[in-house]
């Protein structure tokens, strides 16, 4: 796992919790919770999972399941009224964690643009 100045700088944001999961002393999975206020649903805030990233090494050992129960129970405390996060459509093992942690697909429609996409679209 990469980008070390990236985490720091995310770290620094106000609304931004890294979690982690380590092993033995080293880095194993990674967790961004994003917490965004609002201006509806009494003015609430709502957050956004992402990165939800395990080393090589260490996957399938549940430390995925373990950093993302972490963000939700951190969420809830902060009165979040929802999480969100987004997945790749074909990253169906990940799907199946979200669901077990009870995400669910086809409450709200996601879109995405990516940076180099924005500048292509005239």
């Amino acid at each position: 796992m990469s980008g070390e100045g990236g985490a720091q700088a995310a770290a620094a944001e106000p609304g931004v919790r890294i979690l982690v999961a380590e092993v033995e002393g080293q880095l194993a999975a990674t967790c961004q919770l994003g917490v965004i206020p609002t201006l509806t649903n009494g003015g609430r805030p709502f957050a956004i999972i992402e990165h939800v990233v395990t080393a090589s090494a260490f996957r399938r050992q549940g430390l995925s399941q373990r950093v993302l129960a972490q963000a939700l129970t951190l969420a809830w405390e902060l009165d979040c009224y929802k999480v969100m996060l987004l997945s790749g459509e074909g990253r169906e093992g990940a799907h199946r964690l979200y669901e077990k942690l009870g995400f669910k697909a086809g409450i709200e429609k996601g879109f995405v643009i990516k940076q180099a996409e924005a500048r292509a679209t005239p």
